[in-house]
């Protein structure tokens, strides 16, 4: 199936050769992920630069599932048209990699949840004791979905660590 594609260009005369350098662009995004369901490609030289010239700026949306990805940074801007064309793309082929990538669920997991029983509690903090015997300190502020007046010792909690230098701290502290 062919990519639904909208090729839009400003102020500058549309060539073939720009036209088929943005299809041969656009489909391999479409390689990457077939369900893109459309894209446009805004292609403009604004007013000339007194210092730099004339600098091309390729603004590119992608539909997607759930989900529209824009690249239209200035950081992408060029003297040349097809370094400009170029470079618009592959920032696109990034975002699109990222989609793809927590779509298969195959993003980082920056931390395990663990679980523990809270071992004592005071007016606006506790401590969580996990079952390899560490204790995590928790504030009330970390407790979620219940208030942390509910809390009992005994309670079991999931929670995620909190790096805070020598200390075992929780935040993210659930039921």
């Amino acid at each position: 199936m062919q990519l639904p594609l909208e090729i839009t260009i400003r102020d500058i005369e549309h060539t073939e050769a720009i036209d088929t350098k943005i299809r041969q662009k656009a489909e391999k995004l479409h390689h990457l992920y077939d369900r893109i369901i459309y894209c446009r490609v805004v292609v403009e030289a604004p007013q000339k630069n007194k210092h730099q010239g004339k600098e091309f700026q390729v603004n590119i949306e992608v539909d997607v599932p759930g989900k529209v990805l824009v690249v239209n940074r200035h950081s992408h801007r060029n003297e040349d048209l097809y370094v400009a064309i170029r470079d618009s793309f592959n920032a696109m082929k990034r975002q699109l990699e990222d989609y793809v990538d927590i779509l298969r669920g195959a993003t980082k997991s920056h931390q395990l949840q663990l679980t523990g029983k809270i071992v004592r509690l005071f007016p606006d903090y506790g401590f969580i004791e996990t079952s390899e015997g560490n204790e995590y300190y928790f504030h009330e502020t970390n407790v979620l979905q219940v208030p942390f007046a509910e809390l009992s010792i005994g309670t079991t909690v999931h929670f995620l660590e909190n790096n805070a230098g020598d200390s075992l701290q929780a935040h993210q502290v659930t039921t």
